[in-house]
């Protein structure tokens, strides 16, 4: 971590917009500078207390004096000292010994390296990072649960190839979106289970400077990884290192949240092209502007702007890959730059992007009447697999009513294309072939919705609702709050 001089004018400087438009100010903190010196002090205090425990010359008061000293932070201070050692680490372990006093400064640290503090830190704060995303995809899954309910029979139309295909529901659509968001949130749970602390492993991995403050006792150092790993909420450390945890988990982590990201644009871009066709609309407030010209507009600019995140998003999943190919041997520095940068933008963004998600979904406005109109020239082109049936079961030959109706069908289009209204159910009962097995008053949406609604009741009775009810403790830990 590097700390730089706070600035006295925040307009006179770069801010980034994760942090100062888009991210919730529970993300923010997760990863603030101050969070991250919490943590690294939190480690040195565990360390020194195992070690203590474990029969190293360290006394009760010089870890009490660490207890007592570990939020007296002065950033500034900091600054100072890095700008003089050249060493983030090293700058806030003599800033800490300062605010300690000089007989605890000797214990800080002892036998660590930085990666002992930066990357520990990091891995809580990873976990702590993918929880805060857990809350908001139960949130946002209750609300799509609610509006799948609310809308299980509403008949519209479906689309292959973006072309209109048989008939759906618009419930059936949103368990579409929420079976994506369900299945992350189950992937991130696993993740978080399998997440390991990087541990008390030394320079290269090693512990061998563990292994000389115990005089080789191999059981004591084993046992100080495991106590600091407890101290910290952690089952156990990972198997093997280098200097730092491999860069493996990095790609999990971020990977992670970019399909979680991807799950999230699929629903918003089928919004986007639903507001195009006026059948479902984002929430809309009474004096938001859509366009600074066009006063009439109403855009989707949410369901937009979480597409535009969540491709920031998947711009980012890509690096972690090369930077754990890229750690020679043991470890390279060149990890360091670009994890600053990638993991904390990777989680403010898909916490931005579920913020919205959240809030979108809790106020989705479907108009049943202009899908209703959508319908009505597509429905006769539904009725034809009914004449085929009929035909069939009358003894036609299938073949024979299926090129009829195909006729048919492309004759309609052709006049539809230039203006006129559908009219294949006149042309099928204009033909001897397929008359007979016509019904005109059969053209009923809900004939043709299928199992649709069912296959809701289903979802919510036997996936989802399990999933929700294994996080029931996150209920209400999460409320979106709209920013820019």
């Amino acid at each position: 971590m590097t700390t730089r001089p706070s600035v006295t004018e925040p307009e006179a400087t770069y801010t980034s917009p994760l942090g100062q438009r888009y991210a919730t100010p529970a993300m923010l903190a997760n990863f603030s500078d101050r969070r991250r010196v919490l943590l690294w002090r939190d480690l040195w205090i565990a360390l020194a207390e195992a070690e203590r425990g474990l029969g190293l010359p360290i006394s009760a008061a010089q870890v009490e004096a660490l207890r007592a000293a570990r939020e007296q932070i002065d950033m500034g201070r900091v600054a100072e000292l890095e700008a003089r050692l050249r060493h983030d680490v090293m700058a806030h372990v003599h800033h800490f010994g300062e605010v300690a006093g000089a007989d605890a400064a000797k214990i800080i640290h002892l036998g660590a390296t930085s990666c002992f503090v930066t990357d520990n830190a990091e891995l809580v704060m990873i976990r702590a990072g993918l929880e805060l995303v857990m809350d908001r995809l139960v949130a946002a899954l209750e609300r799509l649960a609610e509006f799948a309910r609310a809308q299980r029979e509403q008949p519209c139309l479906a689309f292959t190839h973006f072309q209109p295909a048989q008939l759906t529901t618009v419930g059936k659509r949103a368990c579409l979106w929420a079976q994506d968001l369900g299945l992350d949130l189950e992937t991130i749970a696993a993740l978080c289970e399998r997440l390991p602390l990087r541990g008390v492993k030394g320079t290269t991995g090693t512990q061998a400077s563990f292994l000389g403050l115990f005089a080789g006792d191999h059981a004591k150092v084993r046992e100080l990884d495991r106590r600091v790993c407890a101290a910290m909420g952690f089952a156990g450390s990972i198997a093997v290192s280098g200097q730092t945890y491999t860069r493996k988990l990095d790609t999990w982590v971020v990977s992670a949240l970019a399909d979680v990201c991807g799950s999230a644009a699929k629903l918003a871009t089928d919004l986007r092209l639903l507001a195009h066709k006026r059948e479902v609309d984002e929430p809309f407030e009474a004096h938001q502007v859509g366009s600074s010209a066009m006063a009439y507009k109403r855009n989707p600019m949410r369901s937009e702007r979480i597409c535009s995140l969540a491709r920031f998003v998947h711009s980012l999943a890509s690096s972690p890959r090369e930077t754990h190919a890229n750690q020679w041997f043991e470890r390279t520095l060149d990890d360091s730059a670009n994890r600053r940068l990638v993991i904390t933008e990777a989680f403010l963004a898909t916490d931005a992007v579920l913020n919205l998600v959240v809030d979108v979904c809790g106020g989705l406005i479907v108009h049943p009447a202009v899908i209703a109109a959508n319908m009505r020239d597509e429905l006769p082109f539904m009725a034809t697999e009914d004449v085929i049936m009929r035909g069939t079961a009358a003894g036609a030959s299938r073949q024979a009513l299926h090129e009829a109706v195909r006729t048919a069908s492309l004759a309609a289009v052709a006049g539809m294309k230039e203006g006129a209204g559908n009219d294949l159910v006149a042309r099928m009962l204009a033909d001897p072939e397929l008359a007979p097995h016509v019904n005109p008053g059969a053209i009923d949406p809900r004939r043709y919705v299928g199992r649709a609604p069912e296959q809701v009741d289903e979802f919510l009775g036997e996936t989802l609702g399990p999933l929700l009810a294994a996080h029931a403790q996150r209920r209400g830990r999460f409320v979106p709050g709209v920013r820019v």
